[in-house]
């Protein structure tokens, strides 16, 4: 076991309320429009993509090309990823989040334009991939960006709260989108919605856009970023910069952050991350067509139980960030793991009970514990896990490697398993291999509440 990095700084770091808030909103924002382009995209790729844009061929084959325009997101967040995170660690965190979120909107508006299949053929699913190519690719780093902000600004004694607004901002993102689909299609007959509907919460995406940058033009670069020793006139240092310099102020404290041997604080990140997204994969996503399709539960069931469980997210969010400011993240995540793992199989019994108010109360439970409270410790765990030097980088990375392999393939595994056994215990081992997974990795890995964000080097 790792020993504790280092108390809380005492050090005078109180930003202006004004433009913490500033940093605040933006963050809510960034992620909240982030969800609500996936998941308005995710839902459009369920309900109507495959006959806009695909209905040369059977319903089936339709609906897992229209989901397949849905997947290649993943693997350009990947690639986002790496790209802005690199530029975020070298010209500033404000300079790439303003570039994301005007990506993001962009690319959303522009799919509720698209010609369909019966206007221009084979060139409307090309041109709706490549779109969500660029979604994706500007939403790999709009997430991670937004945590390294507003963990940058925040006072470290706050830091956990003031975090926790970016999984506000992904519940917020992730209701709206529902609910302007839901509204949609309870209000449209199926021709109103093919010919014109469709494109109305794409187009709406404009309007989020607009203010969102508007914000962000006016929010202020990160102070960890401009105080750190290895940055000059706003760019950082490259290696060779960095050797060649005569005259450069803390050269030693530089130099120790670039020898340091990395990899172990990216893993044990990596860990943290694989319990909150292998859950929310099984939970959020693979347990709703469990629920409808292997259970023969009404489809409203398992849908109407993860709004309810996000409403009291609002409420659990908040409260775990201000618990891992007062107790630390190490204990919380040992705690929380511990117990999503213990009600697992309680949870899946509940869940195949039939009973309507056993599956709600149960996903409501697994989602506020297993998913949400892991997600409001992530995202200013992570973020004291890295050095200033390349936080950005390493905390998108670790966010979507971590989701490919937990919330991609889980669900996959799951159905696999499932399939075969003919029973749900898969899905309880799963949930605890996720959990124990995040269990071991806060064990080995150090407390970091309070460190000192302008550091360099990795917490281990």
């Amino acid at each position: 076991m790792t020993e504790s990095i280092s108390p809380p700084i005492t050090k005078p770091e109180a930003k202006p309320t004004k433009e913490l808030a500033k940093v605040a909103v933006s963050g809510w924002l960034g992620t909240a429009m982030e969800f609500m382009d996936f998941q308005l995209y995710s839902l459009a790729a369920a309900i109507v993509f495959n006959k806009l844009f695909f209905p040369d061929v059977s319903p089936i084959i339709g609906l897992i090309a229209a989901m397949a325009t849905y997947g290649v997101g993943y693997v350009a967040r990947l690639a986002g990823a790496v790209y802005f995170g690199r530029m975020g660690d070298r010209i500033g965190r404000k300079k790439v989040l303003f570039i994301t979120i005007a990506l993001m909107g962009a690319s959303t508006t522009l799919i509720g334009v698209l010609p369909t299949y019966a206007m221009i053929g084979v060139w409307a699913p090309i041109m709706l991939v490549a779109l969500r190519l660029a979604q994706g690719f500007g939403a790999g780093a709009e997430i991670a960006g937004a945590t390294v902000m507003l963990a940058e600004f925040a006072p470290a004694r706050r830091r956990g709260l003031i975090s926790s607004l970016v999984c506000l901002g992904t519940n917020s993102g992730t209701l709206a989108a529902s609910a302007i689909w839901a509204i949609l299609v309870s209000t449209l007959s199926e021709a109103d919605l093919l010919s014109w509907g469709w494109r109305i919460p794409f187009l709406f995406s404009f309007v989020l856009m607009i203010f969102a940058v508007w914000v962000r033009r006016s929010v202020k670069e990160s102070p960890v970023f401009e105080e750190r020793a290895d940055v000059v006139d706003g760019v950082a240092l490259s290696k060779r910069e960095i050797a060649a310099a005569e005259e450069l102020a803390k050269t030693r404290t530089i130099e120790a952050a670039l020898h340091q041997r990395k990899g172990k604080a990216f893993l044990i990140a990596l860990g943290l991350r694989f319990g909150q997204a292998g859950n929310s994969g099984l939970i959020q996503t693979f347990l709703i067509g469990y629920l409808a399709t292997v259970l023969l539960v009404d489809k409203s069931v398992g849908t109407t139980a993860i709004m309810y469980g996000s409403l009291v997210g609002f409420v659990t969010i908040p409260v775990m960030g201000m618990l891992g400011d007062r107790f630390g993240r190490r204990p919380l995540y040992l705690v929380l793991s511990s117990l999503t793992a213990l009600f697992a199989i309680p949870m899946l019994m509940m869940v195949t009970s039939g009973n309507t108010a056993l599956i709600t109360v149960a996903m409501v439970i697994g989602l506020n514990l297993g998913v949400l409270s892991l997600f409001a410790m992530e995202s200013v765990t992570m973020a004291e896990f890295f050095g200033a030097r390349t936080r950005f980088t390493q905390l998108a990375l670790a966010k979507e490697i971590g989701g490919i392999l937990a919330t991609a393939i889980g669900p996959l595994l799951a159905a696999t398993l499932t399939a075969i056994t003919g029973h749900w215990w898969p899905l309880a081992a799963m949930l605890i291999a996720y959990s124990l997974i995040t269990l071991i990795s806060a064990f080995v890995g150090p407390e970091v509440r309070g460190r000192d964000m302008v550091r360099l080097e990795d917490a281990v």
